[in-house]
């Protein structure tokens, strides 16, 4: 006879087969039957506490808060289960998921136990809701040691909602302060609230801290150190961290790319794409708008529709409507008005506001009436609002009155006709 814990762990790896397939019904379902099955132990054996998240994480997923709370009913008649941090704060993350913030706070204070797991949970929860205040709130009033998970949410939370980014960086000095060692996630969080900043000595503590702890070869942390330190000026440190990287994929890549087009380095840019095809790296579109934006910055046309024809019949990126915006701007800077019109007009994706505003920024500096006239008008009528685009058609044909002033030509008969 197969023994009933042995049986229980079996059916329990089916259960997180279920439910990592996301077979949700199913899983709802079958743990139904476990807990049924008298071949297995009883619900109040601690064994069971592994099955119970696997079910209310399913119930989360199916937005069904009466399964959640049949599930906390029956914890509850088991007694001890509660007692289990696993099952505890599966059950406010399912609340959270599936009723209300409220509701999982309201059973997140009837818990009798209640460690950094559980509170982690809850914290996710208000992070989950929008709620960025209430979980820094959580976060304050927590009664245990908090651990890093915990932290986490909060800055990521604080970072993703750009209101005030500063406060990010502060939770993580009072993390440290605390002897809360953070950890890659936290770093990864961080990083984008320094950018958003500006904050070069922020970016450059965040990076000291990572080389330390042997965290600075990471691609996923050095891609956005990369592109913090382009954001906040210096190429210098951006470069630094491309060297250290290991292994280089094709975001590592296309960060430093960007931030040398960024700040108008276009040929290094160029360089360095060349250098990534014999890596044998696959370019990919944010790689594809980088090389762009670089062609522009270095006044090359020419090999702006070069890579562009590369990048979609070569390596068979996918042209966006943020692509052909940039190569028509790129056109449009060269001077090369009626070949950035033709983009406009042959682009088989929907043109947007930002192709018809880089031609009409064009015609601006080239001083183009007929194009811009055409450019103008659409823009009228995508984003009506937009009072610079008025601004920038007033502005070419007081240009053009300039000039005709200076010349003697007769401007009048030119706008009626």
């Amino acid at each position: 006879m197969v023994c009933p814990h042995r049986r229980l762990a079996t059916l329990t790896k089916q259960l997180t087969g279920h439910v990592n397939a996301g077979r949700h019904r199913d899983a709802l379902a079958f743990f139904a039957r476990m807990a049924t099955d008298p071949a297995l132990p009883p619900l109040t054996d601690p064994s069971f506490a592994y099955a119970f998240p696997l079910a209310l994480k399913s119930s989360a997923a199916l937005r069904r808060p009466s399964a959640a709370a049949s599930l906390h009913a029956l914890a509850h008649k088991c007694g001890g289960l509660l007692q289990s941090p696993f099952v505890a704060s599966a059950l406010v993350a399912s609340y959270g998921a599936c009723a209300s913030p409220e509701a999982a706070r309201s059973l997140f204070d009837e818990l009798p136990c209640r460690n950094a797991v559980v509170w982690s949970a809850m914290i996710s929860v208000y992070v989950r809701s929008g709620d960025v205040a209430a979980a820094a709130m959580a976060l304050a009033d927590m009664d245990v040691a908090p651990t890093a998970s915990c932290f986490n949410s909060v800055i990521a939370a604080v970072a993703e909602s750009g209101e005030h980014p500063g406060r990010a960086i502060e939770l993580y000095r009072r993390m440290a302060g605390m002897g809360v060692k953070p950890s890659l996630i936290t770093l990864l969080a961080l990083v984008p609230a320094c950018a958003a900043m500006g904050a070069l000595g922020s970016v450059r503590e965040v990076h000291g801290f990572a080389v330390r702890h042997g965290m600075s070869t990471s691609c996923h942390l050095g891609s956005s150190l990369i592109e913090a330190y382009g954001r906040c000026g210096s190429l210098v440190g951006a470069q630094r961290v491309f060297d250290l990287v290991e292994e280089r994929d094709v975001v590592v890549w296309s960060s430093v790319v960007s931030a040398y087009a960024f700040h108008g380095h276009g040929d290094v840019a160029m360089s360095l794409f060349g250098r990534m095809e014999l890596d044998n790296v696959r370019p990919d579109g944010i790689m594809f708008l980088g090389v762009l934006k670089a062609c522009g910055h270095a006044g090359r046309a020419d090999d702006a529709l070069n890579y562009f024809d590369v990048l979609t019949k070569t390596y068979g990126v996918e042209a966006s409507g943020d692509h052909y915006s940039c190569l028509v701007d790129v056109l449009g800077r060269a001077g090369r008005l009626q070949q950035a019109y033709d983009v406009i007009r042959t682009m088989p994706v929907r043109v947007t506001a930002k192709a018809w505003g880089a031609l009409l920024a064009a015609c601006r500096k080239y001083g183009d009436v007929g194009l811009a006239e055409i450019a103008a008008r659409v823009l009228f009528e995508i984003e009506p609002e937009n009072a610079g685009n008025f601004v920038s058609l007033a502005n070419i044909y007081s240009g053009l009155v300039n000039l005709s002033e200076e010349g003697g030509s007769h401007f009048g008969s030119y706008i009626t006709d």
